[in-house]
């Protein structure tokens, strides 16, 4: 058992493709609608000439995996101003990025840029070349956009975040950087404070998604970067805090945080992706003859006559074989929670379940060979890229307690907050989709219905503004105001294959 790697034999499976593909919609057909009534825009109760908007990724724009001109421009923030504007908001200014492509990474000593689909895969890749972020150089002390992708609460808090840019200052973040009022020592908390307490009147909190999205998206692999629920209660407590202390007549809304496993990053690479022909039968059993001394040593345990076993382990401590067979197959990962039979050579791995989440980065190593076999099948896929159902269940607890922190921190300021569920609004979403302005809107990423941009974590124009309305709905109820939707019709969705 424990020359368990020695047994196998290169084998190559140039058939296999993995790829994040979902079918493109050819043809909708839009349904006819009889149209609204129309009502005269009015702010309620609410004064909206200045408008200061604080976030992470959502309220900066995010999209396609990078920030760029398109997606500032349609970013959350951006289209609650226009719709501000309809009932007296003023200029809504925002630290633009000046980017067509924007940054997604460096490989190979090229920039890369915004995820685009490739036909005919339809998989998302980077477009060639991208952007470095560069200095924000317009008037920082007239911003209302302080949306920053990738911060938490505790680096919103903290003038790390602002630099210097050094491997000792995990906090930097040059997106934050690029407009801070004065890097390194201001903080992304005070500079959103300072716009709204400079005649601000309205403004949108929705901070803390970060605290839990980093973690779920790296398979639960690093618990260090999962902020705890009274470090969250703190953080959020004073962030909040700082804002409504800024100007004690602006009014506002926050927004609690969805339950990430139901963006498409989790749902578009299926647990049984690997699927074999008829043709390939010789090949399954080949598959099949290679793990026959690991299912070997499994039913052993199972059946407790392993070395040292005093009888069967419980129903729930027991470990499953891994078979394939014509048709498909899910896919051999990772799982440290499984008991270990290490001292047996026997390794913590298993084929997926219904119940695992497998994250959109496995797409890009899934049949690639690392040097023990096509990952996937004879070399298991790693931990970051699967959130086992215990993991699924154990953010789902963290979201919850954050939510309910978020909850409270409304009612306690009730005259002046409302509160956006986004939790429940993305949960239904991701069950039903949006029907309306005579177009459909689910919950993946292909054109033309998907609402979420190629990274499948963040929204696309349209996914964004679907939000902005909920956004909208809610501060009509609270503040008494009816300020119009957004026809979602008019904003893209995400382009056909290249």
């Amino acid at each position: 058992m424990k020359n368990f790697r020695s047994i196998w034999g290169l084998i190559i499976f140039s058939f296999l493709l993995f790829s994040c593909e979902q079918e493109v919609i050819e043809k909708y057909e839009p349904v006819t609608e009889i149209p609204p009534v129309v009502e005269t825009p009015t702010a309620g109760s609410a004064v909206f000439t200045k408008y200061v908007a604080i976030g992470n990724s959502l309220t900066a724009g995010y999209m396609n995996g990078a920030l760029y001109t398109a997606g500032q421009d349609n970013s959350l923030a951006a289209q609650l101003a226009k719709q501000f504007e309809l009932v007296g908001g003023g200029v809504f200014n925002q630290p633009d990025i000046e980017s067509v492509n924007g940054f997604f990474g460096v490989a190979g000593g090229i920039v890369l840029g915004r995820l685009r689909l490739s036909a005919p895969t339809n998989t998302p890749v980077p477009i060639i070349p991208g952007d470095i972020p560069t200095l924000y150089e317009g008037n920082k002390s007239a911003l209302n956009n302080f949306g920053v992708p990738g911060v938490t609460l505790l680096t919103a808090l903290i003038p790390q975040t602002g630099g210097p840019a050094s491997p000792q200052n995990p906090a930097y973040n040059p997106l934050y950087a690029r407009f801070a009022s004065n890097p390194g020592t201001s903080t992304l908390v005070g500079d959103a404070a300072a716009a709204l307490a400079d005649g601000g009147t309205f403004f949108t909190f929705w901070l803390g998604n970060n605290d839990v999205l980093g973690y779920a998206v790296g398979g639960a692999s690093n618990p260090n970067i999962l902020t705890s629920v009274d470090d969250f209660r703190t953080r959020y407590n004073a962030a909040l805090g700082a804002m409504l202390a800024a100007n004690a007549t602006a009014k506002g809304m926050i927004a609690n945080i969805p339950n990430v496993t139901d963006v498409p990053f989790f749902k578009t690479v299926l647990f049984n992706q690997i699927v074999f022909s008829q043709d390939q039968a010789a090949l399954v059993e080949q598959l099949n003859n290679g793990y026959a001394q690991f299912n070997q040593g499994i039913q052993a345990y199972n059946a407790g006559t392993l070395p040292g076993q005093t009888g069967p382990p419980p129903a729930d401590q027991r470990r499953t074989t891994i078979n394939f067979q014509v048709g498909k197959n899910a896919i051999v990962i990772a799982d440290e929670d499984v008991p270990s039979l290490a001292a047996y050579g026997i390794p913590s791995i298993r084929q997926a379940t219904a119940t695992d989440l497998i994250t959109l980065t496995a797409g890009s190593v899934l049949g690639t060979d690392a040097g023990n076999g096509p990952i996937g099948l004879q070399d298991p896929l790693g931990n970051q890229y699967v959130l086992t159902e215990k993991e699924v269940a154990f953010v789902k607890t963290r979201v919850d307690a954050f939510n309910v922190i978020i909850s409270e921190a409304a009612i306690a300021n009730t005259a002046r907050v409302g509160l956006v569920d986004i939790n429940a609004i993305f949960r239904q979403f991701a069950q039903t989709g949006f029907s309306g302005n005579n177009i459909f809107l689910s919950a993946v990423l292909a054109p033309p219905t998907g609402a979420f941009s190629l990274d499948g974590v963040h929204p696309n124009a349209r996914g964004y503004a679907f939000t902005a309305n909920k956004f909208i709905e809610a501060i009509n109820v609270k503040w008494s105001a009816t300020i119009p939707l957004i026809n979602l019709a008019q904003l893209p969705a995400n382009e056909l294959p290249q």
